[in-house]
């Protein structure tokens, strides 16, 4: 079937199956920052902003996607970068694997609740899994980015 939606502020058009995930579409259209480490909707890797919202795409059926707007890190790299210097600064960029679906959603959780505790900050981060970290370096960093957009530096 045919699927028709926007990437990245972009007009798509796509054959897909009737079970092809989100995940599957947007790797097979060449989006690299959309990982998959577990296939079960267990480790955040594949997280995109769909119509706004954090989703897992490997959860989520291609079809559903029609006439909808994804966005994945690759559509938010002037947003990204902030967080990411944040993240470097902090240490809490280790390997790197999990960024891109941490990125994603702590870009979510900055527009929603850009004065977030660290307790919500911790409910944002409970859906992603990091094998390098305790995640407290990735809370200051959070914490240091949303400080840094309150005092108009950067953008959510």
């Amino acid at each position: 079937m045919t699927v028709e939606l926007t990437l990245n502020g972009r007009p798509v058009r796509a054959q897909v199956e009737a079970d092809d995930s989100l995940y599957t579409l947007l790797r097979a259209l060449g989006v690299r920052s959309v990982k998959c480490g577990c296939e079960t909707s267990s480790c955040g890797l594949c997280t995109v902003h769909l119509d706004g919202q954090p989703v897992l795409s490997c959860s989520v059926p291609a079809p559903r996607c029609a006439g909808r707007a994804v966005t994945t890190l690759e559509g938010l790299q002037s947003e990204a970068r902030l967080l990411g210097e944040c993240l470097a600064d902090e240490g809490a960029e280790q390997c790197g694997f999990c960024a891109s679906g941490l990125i994603m959603n702590a870009l979510a959780l900055a527009r929603e609740n850009p004065s977030a505790t660290d307790e919500e900050i911790d409910a944002y981060l409970a859906g992603n899994l990091c094998r390098c970290s305790g995640y407290v370096g990735q809370r200051r960093a959070i914490r240091r980015y949303l400080s840094r957009i309150a005092s108009g530096e950067g953008r959510a």
